[in-house]
């Protein structure tokens, strides 16, 4: 059984959570099991308990975002450990991107990322299957691991013995216990609404900085991004001229016909139709997005981030552009 250590920021603990969940059948199977410091028990040394992991395990996950980049524990302490153990062959070290970041640049932006192409998780369409090609990687490495093993498997040597019996007592001395400490949620029509305020503003400048970015990349393509009011933004693409692609975004109110963030094809002030809308809504753990699958029926199924839902929105935009020969 392959061992797998967590390097995250306790900003992104959710989100970790959400991976956890998704390497539930390889831990069933014991194909590995799964150490993070929220496992350390009350009186242990933090320190000495994170490094006695992190130095033992046989896959290291490094859960990639601005917050994990900028924590220096995460990075110049575990990063570096991992990356130094990987370069020596005792470890996987798989990049998990999380958010989007600048991390080419770091150690680590050398070695292949997950999910596949380095998209980040909290910009998929569908995070479960994003985080599900995580969970693909890490079997594959786990697989690996133990054809390695297999083929140089060493006879238990008495001091072999006399270590796991030592462990297995430091284990019971440092009151273990489960990490599934979840309870329900409530959600009140306050925190929809700020959730739906946050993520309309998300949106705006998504789409600001896309367009600007679609400028700069393509010759011949000029771009427009107008904020009309608090609670609405048009976006518009050129190429030699000519209007390609153009579109209103606004947000509804809690009741009524347009109660999420709507994208209308076309400029327009007009609030009483749409092409696709982001409603918010809920489960027992978390805020997120769905869509009413206007465009995209799937995705009416999905659970949104505020980023995933932003990329939705666009892509709806970049048809007309990506129909261009």
């Amino acid at each position: 059984m392959a061992s797998v250590f967590f390097s995250y920021s306790h900003v992104d603990e959710a989100l970790r959570d959400q991976l956890e969940k998704q390497l539930s059948i390889l831990k069933r199977q014991g194909v590995v099991e799964t150490w993070h410091d929220r496992r350390i028990g009350a009186g242990e040394e933090i320190d000495s308990a994170i490094s006695r992991n992190l130095t033992t395990a046989d896959i290291i996950l490094l859960l990639v975002s601005p917050d994990f980049i900028n924590s220096d524990y995460c990075y110049d302490r575990e990063m570096t450990v991992a990356m130094e153990r990987h370069e020596a062959g005792s470890a996987v070290v798989i990049p998990v991107i999380l958010r989007a970041c600048d991390w080419h640049g770091a150690p680590f932006g050398k070695l292949n990322a997950s999910p596949p192409d380095g998209r980040p998780i909290t910009q998929a369409t569908d995070r479960d299957q994003a985080f599900l090609e995580v969970a693909k990687a890490v079997r594959a490495a786990a697989e690996r691991i133990g054809k390695r093993s297999a083929g140089a498997a060493p006879s238990e040597t008495s001091a072999d013995r006399a270590f796991k019996t030592s462990t297995v007592e430091q284990l019971l001395s440092e009151a273990p216990r489960s990490s599934n400490l979840r309870m329900t949620k409530s959600f009140t029509d306050r925190d929809r609404d700020r959730y739906k305020r946050e993520s309309f503003e998300l949106v705006a400048k998504y789409f600001e900085n896309s367009l600007n970015e679609l400028q700069s990349r393509n010759a011949g393509v000029e771009s427009d991004f107008r904020r009309i009011d608090a609670d609405r933004f048009t976006a518009s693409a050129y190429r030699n001229g000519k209007a390609l692609s153009r579109c209103t975004v606004f947000v509804g109110g809690g009741r009524g016909f347009v109660d999420g963030i709507a994208y209308s094809e076309g400029e327009t002030s007009a609030s009483n139709s749409f092409n696709e809308m982001l409603r918010v809504q809920n489960d027992d753990q978390s805020l997120f997005l769905k869509s009413s699958g206007m465009r995209f029926g799937g995705t009416s199924h999905t659970n949104l981030s505020s980023e995933g839902g932003a990329e939705l929105l666009w892509s709806i935009f970049m048809e007309p552009l990506q129909r261009q020969r």
